[in-house]
């Protein structure tokens, strides 16, 4: 996995990092513009944004940038290798989210992690299964994968906000419910916001929404350590 993007806490010292997990196709300075709606409201947060390991053959290298790339390669909902590739690939994310809570110099309960579509299946597969809870999961248009399994295997029980856009051709705006379901059913804190009119993106209102999630995350984690 190549050196993800990295943006320094405003003031100088982070007490907090948000690790960005990108979409299909996509790559991590694509998630990372999001700090720049983030960063004046967060001062104290770090940001970084990893690209996947894996070249997707859907988008080829641009060249004015970085290519785009894959958690896992395309796959339907309920197809029998989609939990194993997830599960393979949160393996090796595991080493980036290490090193980078290490370049900050930050605890793992210090940790959020932000993903969209197949980068939400990642962020939570294996925010559930960090040794020490992360203070927050947010995912955008996406879904959990493995829900038959997750009572068994989630070692944490962060708070998670799952955002989907009502108008999203790929991911019906109904298709967090059943993560939801399964999230709560194991004790986790989870809630989900469908957005009016949004497609497979994000615009400004689930930015704000997502903030004031993690603000609020931070401030119970700050009050409430681990």
């Amino acid at each position: 996995m190549s050196v993800p993007l990295r943006r320094e806490a405003l003031n100088g010292e982070a007490k907090w990092l948000v690790v960005f997990l990108h979409g299909l196709g996509s790559n991590g300075a694509d998630l990372m513009t999001f700090a720049d709606y983030w960063a004046k409201s967060m001062p104290d947060v770090a940001f970084s944004a990893p690209s996947a390991p894996t070249p997707c053959p859907d988008a080829p290298p641009s060249s004015d940038g970085p290519g785009g790339f894959q958690w896992i390669p395309r796959l339907p909902p309920g197809h029998p290798l989609l939990f194993p590739e997830v599960e393979n690939a949160a393996d090796e994310l595991q080493a980036t989210l290490d090193q980078e809570l290490a370049t900050v110099g930050l605890p793992a309960d210090r940790l959020a992690l932000v993903g969209f579509s197949q980068g939400t299946l990642m962020t939570l597969h294996a925010g559930l299964r960090q040794a020490i809870a992360p203070a927050a999961l947010l995912g955008y248009a996406g879904g959990l994968v493995g829900r038959d399994r997750l009572a068994d295997e989630i070692t944490c029980k962060p708070p998670v906000m799952l955002i989907n856009g009502d108008a999203d051709p790929i991911v019906p705006a109904n298709a967090h419910a059943p993560a939801l379901e399964a999230l709560q059913q194991v004790g986790i804190v989870a809630a989900g916001q469908i957005m009016p009119g949004l497609d497979h993106s994000v615009n400004a209102d689930a930015l704000i929404l997502g903030a004031r999630f993690l603000l609020s995350a931070f401030d119970y984690r700050e009050k409430n350590p681990v």
